[in-house]
């Protein structure tokens, strides 16, 4: 596992691939118009189980001073793609680089899908009965 190495005074820091990636994956979701991040079939059976894996969807390669970003997304329906993806890359990379000091180089995004909302249960139609079951 890489890992972004600088020395300091009184020793060095180190960040791992999987902070940069779980701090993307926040950054990408905080964006209107995400409806979530895709990690494949491996990471739905684990959040089937009960494990939230926070750096679903994201792949990272994180250098000594750098790093590069892949996004795998979702988007809502409705909503401008190239204008969401804007926002996502520059909230990546915003956010990236000031929690970890990293020079964020490439915010690539990957849309996988759209999601349509669903109607929910409480708002639907009241069905007609049929009329056997009317006042008797």
């Amino acid at each position: 596992m890489s890992e972004s190495e600088r020395r300091y005074e009184l020793g060095d820091l180190k960040i791992a691939n999987d902070v940069v990636g779980i701090i993307a994956g926040l950054a990408a979701t905080e964006v209107p118009g995400v409806a979530g991040m895709s990690g494949g079939i491996a990471g739905g059976i684990a959040e089937m189980l009960g494990h939230r894996n926070l750096s679903k969807g994201v792949k990272v390669d994180v250098g000594a001073h750098e790093c590069v970003v892949d996004l795998f997304v979702i988007i809502e329906y409705g909503y401008s793609i190239p204008e969401v993806a804007a926002q996502i890359q520059e909230n990546v990379k915003r956010t990236i680089e000031v929690m970890t000091g990293l020079d964020v180089m490439e915010v690539n995004l990957h849309v996988l899908g759209v999601h349509f909302p669903q109607e929910k249960k409480g708002e639907e139609e009241p069905q007609p009965q049929p009329p056997a079951a009317r006042g008797k």
